[in-house]
């Protein structure tokens, strides 16, 4: 990939994975892509208003990240505590670069949001006697503000919750499929999407869903690193997809590393045990091998600093004990108050041995949470016509360069509301009602096998395939080149890495024979596993170009060798697109604000450069992607 720094961004790219053609194809007004807290609220939203609604999920209904959230939801639900109060926190958490607007949507809107997802089913924790929610505290928050449910069980309550409705409503839903790419008409507008039904043994379970209106909530993108706490379902591929659609993605660099994940060891990989926020609420330390609280006098709120100040303390004093890990110590919780209070967190420290009761948890940074993604506005809206994103996948302006703790579920929840409120006007195309049964194809509950759609396949340049075994080498070259603590040579030899993976899948593909240097590669076989090292190679390059570019520290983008906050210089966003001939268009922002996904008729756009212009906050000599 080349960046660019002028121009406008690009439209639909041309470019699309290589897979088979659809065999069958089904149609509705909305398919929702993900089944997590978004995805569900959405589909839930839009088939209540009447829209045709198809749910698209990559494994089973309540896989996914929604159910792993521990800690619980952020709202401003408890006595004294009010919405301005939890904006305050969130604009701090995250750096100076939230939207205000898109974080004052999210706190006046949670409150509402969770007392319909209570009356969806969701059952929290109550205070002693039942008279009202319990709430508790997560790093950067001043107030106790975070609902949770069995105890740190949250996310699993959400999900049943949600999944529960879903069965009820008989909403048609697609189980084990992966979505491979964007259809669109002939003015560039959504017209569905491909995707490819696992679960049978073939390769050849590739079909379409034709709507006018794509909700993508696929989640984050963990599985770009070695250790995260993201299930192995997370491999960024609806920011992939968006990306070949010709949607802007932004803040990518802005990577959350959990700071209390259960250490197991340097050569641990995959998904790794979290030790909720939530621990540290209730009262637990971080310690060193000494039993020292080094949070203490580094922060006002101590163990209870926004995630990228723990995680960053944890490093440095990591770094001077000459250790890669540091300790969680709840010792004097006791017993009772780990059995009933997190449950969840102290059945996995001693399925690997550790009694939380009786010893100091090791604990370290890992992978955790995409603050960026997909750009939108405040109604979800890509700057692709009729696609939207949100939840994890998404980048509404409210996490900046460091989501608050627990303002995930919420974020998910209300965006995908307005959604929904967005897509509800007018009247449902003809056809089935929600819940229409239909003939089934392998893998799902309600899709239908039809006649082959002649013009189901998205147009343009097949992209080349990374070979599954790749994967591994995309996760060593991100967790040791753009992991917690980065610099100018840190990146550029990690994009020199991604683009030899690159360059190695092109030459296969091409047939010319591999590279001086580089091993033989055989041109993998289209399937799940050579698609998601794919969108897991093209997610990785551009995160990669967006820390190289950022040159600066801030919120959870750490450099070492810029170790300073620039405001004058960085705060703002990069907007970034693929161009036709896979090139990268960035654009910066004026402001912290975004602009318009999509420019009024005839407006010029105020967030792009007039052609031949000079890139504002581009400094002399910085790498490209």
């Amino acid at each position: 990939m080349t960046a660019t720094g002028t121009g406008t961004v690009p439209g639909p790219t041309g470019i699309r994975l290589t897979a088979p053609a659809p065999g069958w194809a089904i149609d509705a007004d909305v398919v929702v892509v993900g089944s997590g807290v978004a995805g569900l609220t959405a589909a839930l939203r839009c088939a209540a208003a009447g829209r045709r609604t198809v749910v698209v999920t990559k494994a089973c209904l309540d896989d996914g990240s929604t159910r792993w959230a521990q800690g619980g939801i952020a709202a401003a639900l408890g006595e004294g505590d009010t919405p301005e109060q939890h904006l305050a926190d969130t604009l701090v958490a995250g750096a100076g670069l939230c939207d205000e607007e898109a974080v004052r949507t999210l706190v006046t809107e949670g409150p509402a949001a969770v007392g319909r997802l209570i009356g969806a089913g969701a059952r929290f924790d109550t205070t002693p006697g039942g008279e009202g929610i319990a709430l508790t505290r997560e790093g950067g928050h001043h107030r106790r503000r975070i609902a949770h449910a069995g105890g740190d069980a949250t996310g699993a309550e959400i999900s049943r919750a949600l999944v529960a409705a879903v069965r009820a409503a008989g909403l048609r839903t697609i189980e084990n499929a992966l979505v491979l790419d964007l259809l669109t008409d002939d003015q560039g507008r959504t017209a569905g999407v491909t995707l490819h039904v696992m679960g049978e043994g073939r390769h050849d379970g590739v079909g379409a869903v034709h709507a006018p209106a794509v909700v993508l909530a696929t989640g984050g993108m963990g599985q770009v690193f070695s250790a995260t706490t993201n299930p192995a379902v997370s491999t960024g591929d609806g920011v992939a997809l968006a990306l070949r659609a010709g949607a802007e993605v932004s803040d990518l660099e802005f990577v959350q590393f959990h700071p209390t994940v259960l250490y197991l060891g340097a050569e641990a990989e995959g998904q790794q045990p979290l030790i909720s926020e939530a621990v540290r609420g209730e009262g637990a330390y971080l310690v060193d091998a000494d039993g020292h609280r080094f949070m203490a006098g580094q922060h006002e709120l101590a163990e209870l600093a926004p995630r990228d100040i723990v995680a960053k303390a944890i490093m440095r004093r990591a770094h001077e004990a000459g250790t890669d890990h540091m300790f969680l110590d709840a010792r004097h919780f006791g017993a009772a108050m780990w059995e009933t209070r997190f449950p969840t967190i102290l059945a996995a420290c001693r399925s690997h041995g550790i009694d939380p009761v009786t010893q100091p948890i090791p604990v370290a940074p890992a992978a955790h949470y995409a603050s960026g993604g997909v750009r939108t506005d405040l109604w979800g809206r890509t700057t692709v016509p009729g696609l939207y994103a949100c939840g994890e996948v998404a980048c509404t302006g409210v996490h900046g360069a460091n989501r608050l703790a627990s303002n995930s579920l919420l974020e998910g929840l209300v965006f995908a509301e307005r959604i929904a409120a967005d897509l509800a006007p007018g009247e449902p195309d003809a056809g089935t009602t929600p819940g229409e049964p239909d003939q089934a194809v392998p893998g799902g509950t309600a899709a239908p096998k039809g006649a082959p759609a002649p013009d189901a396949s998205p147009r343009g340049t097949a992209l080349p395939l990374l070979a599954p075994e790749a994967r591994v080498r995309v996760q060593r070259v991100m967790t040791e080149g753009a992991g917690v603590l980065r610099s100018a040579h840190s990146l550029a030899r990690a994009a020199a890495a991604l683009d030899r993976l690159h360059q190695e899948a092109a030459v296969a593909a091409s047939g010319d024979g591999a590279p001086d240097g580089a091993p033989d590669v055989k041109v993998p076989e289209p399937g799940v596993e050579a698609w998601e090292a794919t969108n897991l190679l093209c997610v990785a390059r551009v995160l990669v170009a967006a820390a190289q570019r950022r040159e600066e520290t801030r919120g959870c983008h750490w450099r070492e060798d810029h170790p300073g906050r620039d405001d004058a210089a960085w705060r703002r966003h990069f907007r970034i697109a693929l161009g036709t001939g896979r090139t990268l268009a960035v654009h910066t922002t004026e402001t912290a604000a975004f602009p318009p996904t999509a420019p009024a008729p005839g407006a010029p756009d105020p967030g792009a450069l007039a052609p031949g212009a000079p890139d504002p906050v581009r400094a002399p000599g910085a790498p490209t992607a």
